[in-house]
């Protein structure tokens, strides 16, 4: 009995999950019938919009030529008219010249003959008829203006609806990135003059394969593409990887999408690690600002939570007991939080070899900051570029403004303008640490060293912020200049 109705209860949920299936799918059919009477609908306006468009044209184009001929037939009479009086008129002329000749001829026995011949041959060398031209100034040939549609007459009866254009091929050979930029390259595998414009799809992934078909992060769309190439300037390579793909439309239809690419977007992504920074450093994201009353409030709530929160009396005011920091845990593997003067943030990956690039932009009104690499071991009361774990150039406003490239308490005065945004080139194996303005590439600084372990991206700042730009490539100008500049490195040796 219990079988039976367990069978039963199987039976009822395929049922149910059936017709719940052929339900979606009725419901499916009846969508696709509204849409087959609105797709024909519109398709049938836009070919009756097409028609009465060509119509259009063809009068237009009849009303033109007609016109033409016209203004040649009315040019034409009008020149053969005139000819035509004149000639009426030199004819009369000379018929009276002949009548005159004649009865001068005719009474030559008259005394008054040799003067009335004189005037007739006078007359007669004066006569529009002699000086008038007998070829037509113009033709009545109008053969110039004939048309022949015979060939316009067959491309009309060869025309079709149009065509679902192929799908591109993206041709990575000719594709290229670099420069935190992705130009695109592809062609169309048959010649196809309908089509109109392209549409490119790309986003970002971490996986190296084809392109799956379930991803975190959504495609982004390019639309209106004239060309079969387009370039993707100002990209953040944050992800490893970039999948593209691309269709084409023409006026009424967009194709197939290409087979999808994947192409590998190489560069030094981190952020920054809050947890070991130092309390008065507020961090978000990539920004980082001063913030006076950071370890006085972390205080007070660590405190009270403690139950010690004796803030009234002066004397144990956070301000004159400010507590060592407890030990924070990191992904790292641990380390004490920055303190004192030390106001350090480090980056949260290490750099073990290759070349690598980053930027910070840093408000002018700080009162001091810096910006470099050091090891992870940098102590937490150590300043950037105060100990020999510590490479930076390093900016204060406060009382008198310098500008520096430190390392191992050793600094060298740099006499240049200071940037507002700071390029930061490290090569780990070959021990180059350079500084560059960011918009024009200009070198700032070039430290030559022998790295002994790992190093992070180091900042600090004391009054004022600063925002940090990461998942940049290594830019062909700096990489030009590297090469240019590496045999001239060794002139910091005093700051390695």
């Amino acid at each position: 009995m219990g079988d039976q109705k367990d069978a039963l209860r199987k039976i009822i949920t395929t049922l149910a999950m059936k017709n719940e299936e052929i339900q979606n799918f009725i419901y499916a059919l009846k969508q696709m019938l509204q849409n087959v009477e609105a797709n024909s609908t519109k398709v049938q306006e836009d070919l009756e919009g097409e028609f009465q468009s060509l119509y259009s044209l063809l009068d237009e184009l009849k009303e033109g030529m007609l016109m033409k001929i016209k203004q040649d037939r009315a040019s034409r009479t009008y020149e053969l008219q005139n000819q035509l009086a004149a000639c009426t008129k030199a004819l009369e002329s000379s018929e009276e010249l002949l009548e005159m000749a004649n009865q001068t001829l005719e009474g030559a026995e008259n005394h008054d003959f040799n003067q009335a011949a004189k005037q007739i041959k006078d007359s007669v060398t004066m006569a529009p008829a002699f000086r008038l031209s007998l070829k037509a100034k113009v033709s009545d040939n109008m053969s110039h203006l004939m048309v022949d549609f015979t060939q316009e007459r067959h491309m009309l009866q060869s025309l079709k609806f149009l065509p679902v254009p192929s799908a591109p091929e993206i041709d990575m050979a000719e594709s290229l990135v670099a420069d935190n930029c992705v130009t695109l390259v592809w062609r169309m595998p048959d010649e196809d003059s309908k089509i109109d414009h392209y549409v490119l799809e790309y986003r970002k992934t971490n996986f190296e394969g084809p392109p799956r078909v379930k991803e975190d992060q959504p495609w982004m769309v390019i639309e209106g593409i004239k060309q079969t190439e387009y370039t993707l300037t100002g990209l953040r390579f944050d992800m490893k990887y970039m999948n593209f793909r691309v269709k084409a439309c023409n006026k009424a239809v967009a194709g197939e999408f290409s087979e999808p690419v994947t192409l590998e977007t190489r560069a030094f992504m981190f952020r920054l690690d809050a947890s070991t920074c130092h309390q008065n450093l507020k961090v978000e994201e990539l920004s980082v600002e001063w913030d006076a009353m950071g370890g006085k409030v972390q205080d007070i709530k660590a405190r009270e939570k403690d139950g010690k929160g004796r803030t009234a009396s002066p004397v144990n005011s956070p301000a004159r007991c400010l507590q060592s920091p407890k030990r924070m845990p990191s992904a790292r593997g641990g380390r004490d939080r920055f303190t004192a003067e030390s106001y350090t943030v480090l980056g949260d990956s290490l750099i073990d070899g290759g070349d690598h690039y980053w930027e910070v932009r840093y408000d002018r009104d700080s009162k001091a900051f810096g910006v470099g690499v050091a090891y992870r071991t940098l102590g937490k009361f150590d300043q950037l570029g105060k100990t020999s774990s510590s490479w930076c150039i390093h900016l204060n406003n406060w009382l008198q403004v310098s500008f520096t490239a430190k390392h191992n308490n050793k600094a060298k005065v740099l006499d240049m303008p200071v940037p507002d945004c700071i390029g930061v080139y490290c090569n780990f194996h070959e021990g180059f640490l350079s500084f560059y303005n960011a918009r024009t590439k200009q070198l700032l600084h070039s430290f030559k060293a022998k790295f002994t372990q790992p190093v992070l991206p180091a900042f600090m700042v004391w009054c004022g912020s600063f925002h940090v730009y990461s998942g940049l490539q290594v830019p062909s100008a700096v990489k030009c200049l590297q090469k240019r500049n590496s045999a001239t490195s060794s002139s910091n040796a005093s700051l390695t």
